[in-house]
């Protein structure tokens, strides 16, 4: 056998061992603990290491896909490492089994890091990358006799051949067993969960106070406008959860800690038979581009928040509430948002006439109006601590973001789309308008920079949810550009100048270009 084509398949030896320390890492981490798979720990390490401008330069290429991208992004660094342990093991022995006993470190680390995580979830990691390093080691030997025979009698002929068959049997069946029982692992680690279970069992309560039904025109007959409510499978998802925690109602507790004269502990039976309020809130994510469609607007059941905090009594000096999911994320909301007795700042447990579903925060989440989501919308919420600004932060502020995230005034187009073709005559041009917790006073229109024209609005649900707006154009033959801007009751009106997403939020007219046929 060539060098080379001992190097190829040492390399395929590699990817063999990597395989295996994945499946019985996913194997150990389903009998042990579902959360401590290394796989979904270091893919939320990178997360939490990642710089800002790479997280949001993701977001805006991929949306919600983002987590797949990272996901695999991750398993191609993985095969890369593997294919160069492999080599190492083959030519500088124990070379590979070094490099793979150092990325378990790794993953290690990034397992016990987990807010969650316990002394016993270090055991996937450390049984996997074990059986990895026995695998490749016990391959490699396979492939060394393989390599090393010689000659041209029948005998060495004979030895060769079981040699060669030896080697290829025993990657073959590495390999089938690793993607089998890594598979089934994976699949068995996402679908068990008694919270599942438990969810299914479980009926929405009613609420106490109702939210009144949407005006006669708050939706505009307008087709391919935004839904004037977003359904739960269309409402955007974005957070650092690659795996999302699965929580037993029955076991779940939100705690109020901190800066408060007397600690606060409310469980599931006692959250919902609460007197709970209905509001319809419009939620966005601060990464949400000019035109983007990282906002949503649904009907919210759940808890003042500010009568939880009333519970616990705050202390005069503390400012800020920091919040903890299930996961560790954290977010920190000014204390005085949450008291607001003018604003529907919900412990929310059901969306839309449903509970929550799980990848919007069951059993419990944050809503806030008037925030962005980094710094409210805390999902499979476990903890309020009471405290200050400049004793605690939120997960996204030391990583370049604002503390306080105010949503910003914002308008986009639906219909038509950008770069359509249209046919001269009278066309709709339409889409959302929103400016949360203030409301919305106009919104207007140019085509081509002319004068401002002033769409129709449809009626308001609140000051806390999106409008719809239309304006009837008679379209001219010829490629046409055509930009919207919002004016909020405050009397601000958007600029035109395109600021980011970072650190605070997108500013800027959003703007589409259409051609106009004779």
């Amino acid at each position: 056998m060539t060098p080379r084509r001992a190097s190829i398949w040492a390399a395929a030896v590699g990817l063999g061992a990597a395989a295996v320390v994945v499946a019985v890492t996913e194997l150990v981490a389903l009998l042990l603990a579902p959360a401590s798979s290394p796989v979904l720990a270091v893919g939320s390490l990178v997360i939490d290491l990642a710089p800002p401008w790479l997280k949001d330069l993701t977001i805006a290429l991929f949306g919600e896909a983002d987590k797949i991208v990272l996901l695999v992004m991750v398993g191609l660094l993985v095969a890369v490492l593997a294919i160069i342990a492999g080599v190492l093991e083959h030519r500088r022995p124990p070379g590979g089994s070094v490099l793979l006993g150092a990325v378990g470190v790794v993953a290690l680390v990034a397992v016990l890091t987990r807010a969650e995580a316990t002394p016993l979830w270090a055991l996937p990691t450390l049984v996997g990358t074990a059986a990895g390093v026995v695998v490749l080691r016990r391959l490699m030997a396979l492939l060394g006799r393989w390599s090393a025979a010689r000659g041209t009698s029948a005998a060495a002929v004979r030895s060769a051949g079981v040699a060669r068959r030896s080697f290829l049997g025993g990657l073959a069946a590495t390999a089938a067993g690793a993607v089998v029982v890594g598979l089934a692992s994976r699949a068995a680690n996402v679908a068990t969960s008694v919270a599942s279970t438990v969810r299914e069992a479980l009926r929405l309560p009613a609420a106490t106070t109702r939210a009144a039904a949407p005006p006669l025109g708050a939706e505009l007959a307008v087709p391919g406008i935004t839904p004037l409510v977003t359904a739960n499978r269309d409402f955007y998802r974005i957070d650092t959860a690659l795996q999302v925690p699965r929580i037993d109602a029955s076991q779940w507790r939100l705690r109020v800690t901190g800066m408060v004269e007397e600690e606060v502990e409310i469980g599931w039976d006692e959250l919902v038979a609460l007197p709970l309020q209905e509001a319809y809130v419009t939620l966005m994510c601060v990464s949400n581009e000019v035109g983007g469609d990282l906002t949503g607007n649904a009907l919210w059941l759940g808890y003042p928040i500010r009568e939880i905090l009333a519970r616990a009594r705050p202390l005069p000096e503390a400012d800020m509430v920091l919040s903890r999911s299930q996961d560790g994320w954290t977010a920190g909301t000014p204390l005085e948002v949450l008291q607001d007795p003018e604003r529907d700042a919900l412990l929310a447990i059901g969306m839309n006439g449903e509970l929550l579903p799980l990848e919007h925060g069951f059993p419990a989440r944050l809503v806030v109006p008037g925030l962005y989501g980094y710094v409210s919308a805390t999902k499979w919420v476990v903890e309020l601590k009471v405290t200050r600004f400049d004793r605690d932060i939120g997960y996204w502020t030391p990583r370049g973001w604002s503390a306080l995230g105010p949503v910003k005034t914002h308008s986009r187009i639906d219909v038509p789309r950008d770069r359509t073709r249209l046919a001269a005559g009278t066309t709709a041009i339409a889409g959302i308008a929103w400016a949360q917790h203030t409301g919305i006073e106009r919104v207007e229109v140019r085509i081509d920079g002319g004068a401002w024209q002033r769409a129709r609005l449809a009626e308001a649900i609140s000051i806390d949810t999106w409008r719809q707006w239309v304006l009837d154009w008679s379209a001219e033959p010829g490629t046409h550009v055509i930009e919207v801007r919002a004016t909020d009751l405050a009397g601000r009106t958007q600029t035109e100048p395109y600021v980011p997403v970072a650190p605070d939020g997108a500013e800027g007219y959003h703007g589409i270009v259409v051609q106009v046929d004779a």
